[in-house]
C-alpha cells in the first residue's frame, strides 16, 4: 500500500516544488484599462449589430412570425396620450374599437369598406400647398 502512496504523493508535490524553485513561468501583467475598452468596443459593436438587423427588418418588410391573415388593422387613430380608436379587419366587418391601457373596448361594428385613398392624397397635397405658400412667405420677408 506505502508503494502505491509514495507516487501519488510525489505527483501531488511537484508543482509545489517547481514553482518553489522558480521553474514557473509568470503570467504576463494585463493592463485593466486595454482589458475595459475591448469589452467597451465589442459592447458598441454588438449593440450596433442589433441596430442594423432591426433597421434592415424595417426596410425590408419583415412582418411578424405567425401573423394571422383572420385580422388584419385598417387604421388607427391616437385621441389621447394613451388612448388610440383602432378599426380592424375581421371577415366582412370591420370593429371599431378603443385601446386604453389595460382595455379594449368594442365601440362599433360595420360592414367592410374600402380605404379612401383619395382624401389621403388630398390630405397630402393640401398639405404640401400650404408648406410651399409658407416658404414663398418667408422667402417674400
Amino acid at each position: 500500500m506505502i508503494r502505491f502512496l509514495i507516487p501519488a504523493w510525489v505527483g501531488l508535490c511537484l508543482p509545489a516544488l517547481a514553482s518553489a524553485a522558480g521553474t514557473a513561468e509568470t503570467a504576463p501583467v494585463v493592463s485593466t484599462a486595454g482589458s475595459l475598452l475591448q469589452v467597451f468596443i465589442g459592447l458598441v459593436a454588438v449593440l450596433l449589430l442589433i441596430a442594423g438587423a432591426a433597421w434592415l427588418a424595417k426596410r425590408l418588410g419583415v412582418t411578424q412570425v405567425g401573423a394571422s391573415s383572420l385580422l388584419r388593422v385598417v387604421s388607427s387613430a391616437s385621441v389621447g396620450t394613451r388612448e388610440r380608436v383602432v378599426v380592424v379587419e375581421v371577415g366582412e366587418s370591420w370593429l371599431v374599437v378603443g385601446v386604453a391601457p389595460g382595455s379594449v373596448n368594442a365601440l362599433m361594428t360595420l360592414p367592410k369598406g374600402e380605404m379612401p385613398t383619395q382624401g389621403t392624397a388630398a390630405l397630402a397635397g393640401n398639405f404640401a400647398s400650404k408648406l410651399q405658400q409658407l416658404i414663398e412667405k418667408r422667402r417674400g420677408k
